[in-house]
This record gives structure tokens, sequence and C-alpha cells, in this order.
């Protein structure tokens, strides 16, 4: 499934940045033309204007003679290869040609004053080839009387040389552009899909978890009934016995089912209604002091380190007491006989730091990756007898995180375990 969506991404990237590539070069080179072109018409026009400048004319009786003499090609050898002149006409008045020098072409032109191109063919070693003239014709007049016409002729295969070495590049650059678009493209969709993979997979992982640790309970109440529907109708011990087997499965699922549901609504930010400001010390002491209670029971030493006497951080008051709840719940619960149980606040430069750290069993370094993942347990024979789903953590973290906080840990085997909340302070 990913390898196709990640095909498709590869595949519309490419169509998509191809497209513009394609457009782009198009209008480059569309662009390119059109510049190329006005600049070879503008040397041509200011190479006939030189002509006509250099041409002479003489009247004789009823009409214009035109003198040619200070006009040869070589005189023009100043004018850029590009646009170097191949023929010059001369007409008289009534459009007769009257001279030309030059190799100039056989088909006769149109005089017309202005532009035109032309296509003639001409053989070249026994090959027929076809050749393009950019020609000008200019009106020639002495005292705003029309002598004869002016025409220039030179040869478009420079800027066809050009053109046809631009087109060769974009034929072979836009080609091998277009793969390296489609290699970049499947590259960043497998980036893309990365997060994607990884959602699907934990939502596979949760469904599958979650699925497994409703199917024991439901198996658990449904064997308590049929073995208490089996009893004798004499028999009132037995029966009481499943219901209570039954009830203590039904709490055991209602919370599991309680903390999923807390994960799908709490999901991402707060709810901006939800935020108060919360004296977060007054929260730790009454947590203290509920807790105080527990170590004493299992003969835990319980240390609370507050360093100011009040201190108001924005948040929802219930989500935090249940985020540091949970880790005291693990601290007390995985601490032997005899150890130490601490809570401490320190308060830093915009921000402060809720330290729950203990001198229990500790973690072991493969497992602190994962312990903030829904379900995972370290020991899952353990966890199942104190009644633990792995889901205390990921509750945790989901509610740190939605304050804009941060939570770690640090632990180490048999020498106990720090988890360190960091929440900002916001005026």
């Amino acid at each position: 499934m990913f390898t196709r969506s990640r095909r498709r991404l590869a595949y519309w990237f490419t169509l998509s940045m191809g497209s513009i590539l394609i457009l782009f070069a198009f209008t480059v080179y569309h662009r390119q033309v059109k510049d190329r072109m006005r600049e070879f018409d503008a040397q041509v026009y200011l190479q006939t204007q030189k002509i006509a400048s250099l041409t002479r004319y003489q009247k004789q009786e009823k009409s214009w003679q035109i003198d040619t003499e200070n006009v040869s090609l070589p005189n023009l050898e100043t004018i850029p290869t590009e646009s170097r002149i191949t023929c010059i006409r001369w007409y008289d008045s009534q459009k007769r040609l009257l001279q030309f020098i030059g190799n100039c072409y056989p088909q006769r032109s149109l005089v017309i004053p202005g532009w035109q191109t032309l296509e003639y063919k001409c053989n070249f070693s026994g090959t027929t080839r076809h050749k393009n003239l950019r020609t000008l014709t200019l009106p020639l007049k002495y005292n705003q009387s029309l002598v004869g016409y002016l025409q220039v002729a030179v040869s478009l295969d420079p800027i066809q040389d050009s053109l046809g070495r631009s087109r060769l590049f974009l034929s072979l650059g836009v080609p091998i552009t277009l793969g390296f678009t489609g290699i970049v493209g499947w590259i960043l969709g497998g980036f893309a899909m990365q997060p994607v993979k990884r959602s699907y997979e934990q939502l596979q992982r949760f469904t599958a978890d979650a699925s497994h640790e409703l199917r024991a309970p439901v198996a658990a109440i449904l064997s308590n009934a049929q073995v208490g529907l089996l009893a004798p109708v004499d028999d009132s011990q037995q029966p009481r016995q499943r219901l209570e087997n039954i009830v203590t499965q039904s709490k055991s699922m209602s919370a599991l089912i309680a903390n999923l549901l807390f994960l799908a609504r709490h999901e991402g930010k707060l709810n901006p209604k939800d935020i108060a400001k919360t004296d977060i010390v007054e929260l730790l002491k009454s947590l203290a002091n509920q807790y105080r209670n527990l170590a004493r029971e299992k003969n835990l030493d319980f240390k609370l380190d507050v360093t100011t006497t009040s201190l108001e951080v924005c948040g929802d008051r219930d989500l935090l007491k249940q985020a540091i709840r949970n880790l005291l719940d693990n601290a007390v619960k995985y601490t032997p006989t005899g150890g130490m149980v601490g809570l401490e606040l320190s308060v830093k430069p915009r921000r402060i730091l809720i330290t729950v750290r203990d001198t229990g069993i500790g973690i072991p370094s493969s497992d602190l990756p994962y312990i903030f993942d829904r379900f995972y347990r370290v020991d899952k024979a353990r966890t199942r007898q104190t009644g633990g789903f792995g889901l205390g953590l990921a509750i945790a973290q989901q509610i740190i995180q939605a304050h804009d906080g941060k939570i770690t840990v640090e632990s180490e085997e048999k020498k106990g375990t720090t988890f360190q909340i960091c929440l900002p302070l916001r005026s």
C-alpha cells in the first residue's frame, strides 16, 4: 500500500514539475527567438541605413540614376558576422531592378517596404538545401521625392544554427531534468510517507493491543458467567464468587476503556476554555499529602522539595494532576520496601521543572525509547499482576505535550528512575 502511494506521489510530483519545466523551457525559447530576431533586425536596419547614406542620386531627364560606386560588401566588413549581408538590390520608383551586388538569391521578391522572410532552394555538393533570408526594403527619397527602393538580404543561417543549438540543449536537458525530478520525487515521496507509515503502524499496534487487552476481561466475564450458571440451584456461594470475579474484570475493562477514551479525546492542543491559572505549588503539596500516606503503607520514604511558596502556571489543573499522579503511581508501585520516592519543583528562566524520582527497580536501557508508547510494558507479567495496561506514561506524555511541555526519563536498573516534566511559564 505504501509503495503504491509513494509511486503515485512521485508520479504526480514529476508530472506537475515536468509540466512547469516544459512550460518554462517553451517560454524561455520563445523569448530567446523574439530577442534574437529583434537584435538581428536592429543590426540589419542600421546596415541598410548606412548603405542608403552611401548611395548617390542623379536626375537625368525624367528619371533618377543611382550611383553605387561607394557601396561594396568589403566596405561592410565591420558588420557583425551574424548579420553579414548576402545581397543588395536597388530598384527604381517603378520597382524595376536597376543594380545589385553580392550573391543574390534567384527568386525575385516582392518590392514591398518593410520586412520579409524568404525561403529558396540551392544546390550544395549535389544536395538540395533550403535557405532562409531576411530582407528589408526601404524607399529611397530625395527632397521628399521617391527615387527608388533599396533592398538588403541577410542570411538567417547563423540565427537558425544558434536556435538549433538551443533546441538541442532543451531537447536533451528537459528529459534528463525530468528523470532527475522523478528520482527526487521518489526520494521525497519516501520521506513524506515515513510519518504516515509510522502512524499506520502505531494505529495497527494500538488496535491489536487494545483488542488483546479487551479480549482477556471479556473472556473472563463470559467464563465466570457460564460457570455460575452451571452451579447447582442450592449452591449460593459459587455464583457469588463468580459475580465478584465478573465485577473485578468489569472494573478493569471499564478502566481500560476510560483510558482509551481519554487518549482519543485529549489528542492535540488543549481547549482554550479549559486553560486557567493554576497554583502548581498547591497542586504538588496536595499530591504529596496523598502519596505520603500510600508510601507509609509500603514502608517508603516520601520527600517533597519545593523551592517557592506559590507559583502559577497556565493549563488544565485536572490534566496536570493526572499526569503527575501517573508518574507517582509508577514510582510507588515499583519501589521496594525501604526505598525512597521524591517529588521536586524547581524554577528556571521561563520554565519550571517537576521531577519525580525513586530508588526502585529501574528500567532497562533497551526499553527506555519505548516506554511512552501505548500498551508498552517492560514486564508484562508483573504489570498484569498489578493491573497495569501500559497507558499511564502515554497519557502523561500526551498531557504534557498538550501543555507545550516535555517529559524525559533517566533510569538505571536496580538503582531507580527519574522522570522530569518541563513546562513553559506564560505571563
